[in-house]
Parts: C-alpha cells; structure tokens; sequence
C-alpha cells in the first residue's frame, strides 16, 4: 500500500468499528483453536500492528510472532508494540516465504492480507507448512469481485473472493474441514451505494475514523453480527468473508 495508507491504518485501527469487530472474529476464533491452552500464533502480514498488539496484550501468555513484507508497516507495528510493553521483534519477510520451520505454531492469522498477495495460494501453503497438526488457519479477506473499487485500488488489492471460492483454496492447500462466512453485512447496503452508485472520492480508501455515534451504532450491529454467527453460524452475504480451517492431526 502507498506510505499515506499505512500511515492512516495506524492512526485509526485501535479506534475505527471496522477493526474492533475483525480482531473480535479473530480472537473469538483463536479461542475454539485449543480451548485451554496457550497458543504460539502467527499474524501473517501484521501490517501496522493493532490486531497483535490487541491480542497479545489480552493473551500475554500465548506466543506471538508477526511478520510484514512492508519496512514501513513493520516498524510502525514495532513501535505500537513497544509503546504497549510488548518487547518480542516482528519479522521483515513475505507471507509466501515465511522464515519459520515446519510445524512452528498452533495459529496462523491472515487478517485481510491474501488479496494483496500475487500468489495468495502459495501463502495458504505456507500456512500450511508452518502450522502443526491439528493446528488452525483464519483468513479474512474482501468479498465479491463486483464490488472492486476506488477503496480497491487505493489499498493495492488484486482481487476480491467470495466464499465458495476460500474454502476451495483452502482444501487445495491441504486444509481439512474448512468453514467461511460472510460477515460485515449490515453495513453491506451502505457499501454498496458508496462505492458503486456514488461520485468516488478524490482519493484514498475507506479507512477512516467516523463520528462517535457512528462508530457506537456500527459496533452495536457488529455485535449482533456476532450472536447470529454464534447461534446460526453463518450469513449470507457481507463485505467480508472469515473463513477458518485445520491442518489435519497426524
């Protein structure tokens, strides 16, 4: 992504609804992986850091490692880090070439990275072969192709998924038992009218820190996103889709 971005992500990931709700999917995720048990988590693509440092900060006793293929990303992320009293080093590598050994950990996070990635099936084979059996992979990634945009091309994205088409790259990558929702759905109307039926914006993405009331009224309809989830277990369609599948145990 352009330098601005990344300096805008950092800026708003710890206060915009968008991020509360995806680093809640994920932990909620994170949890079912082992119940119990400390984990050693990957965030695959940590960009500027807010989904690790909320993470690790609430699971101090879990191991974390995090990896960016972007200087700048990584170090604004090792900075919020330290500022937060988190003292463990991010790798500087590609999600393709991750420079851990087989089997290194129970939980591998991709939270919207894939689409950024040229060969996003080689990093769900990465995935694979650094996570140990029995372990867990959750992606996060832009849903339905028809609604690229200008917020697309502002955050360097290269393609948008849609559900069927996850859980597919994910069998094919060795993944057993993979399950994908959409989710982000009620804010989908206003999604679409925004970047498909309105003038676009001069430039930049959607990224952006809203007005108070704003934000409280989009984390009350992600929480009920959340207890539908829970008691159904998917939705129909959204902006987003969270897949999550295991390694098979040996």
């Amino acid at each position: 992504m352009d330098p601005s971005e990344y300096r805008k992500l950092a800026d708003v990931e710890d206060r915009m609804w968008y991020f509360r709700a995806l680093h809640a999917h994920v932990e909620r995720e994170l949890a079912g992986a082992r119940a119990g048990e400390e984990l050693n988590v990957l965030d695959a693509g940590c960009g500027t850091g807010g989904l690790i440092r909320r993470l690790a900060a609430r699971h101090p006793r879990w191991g974390w490692k995090g990896v960016d293929l972007s200087p700048l990303a990584r170090d604004l992320a090792q900075a919020r880090l330290r500022e937060a009293g988190l003292g463990f080093e991010l790798a500087l590598a590609s999600v393709t070439a991750l420079p851990w050994a087989d089997a290194s950990f129970d939980a591998v996070v991709s939270a919207d990275v894939l689409y950024h990635v040229d060969d996003d099936n080689a990093a769900l084979r990465e995935f694979f072969r650094v996570l140990r059996p029995g372990g867990r992979v959750i992606v996060n990634v832009p849903a339905y192709a028809w609604l690229w945009s200008y917020h697309d091309v502002a955050v360097h994205s290269r393609r948008r998924y849609h559900r069927a088409q996850v859980l597919r790259q994910l069998q094919d990558a060795g993944f057993a038992a993979p399950r994908a929702t959409y989710w982000n759905t009620v804010p989908f109307p206003l999604v679409v009218v925004r970047r498909k039926l309105l003038p676009p914006p001069r430039a930049g993405s959607d990224v952006q820190l809203y007005p108070a009331p704003v934000e409280r009224a989009f984390d009350v309809a992600m929480a009920m996103e959340r207890v539908w989830l829970r008691r159904v277990g998917r939705l129909p369609f959204g902006v987003s889709v969270l897949a999550v599948a295991e390694k098979p145990a040996l």
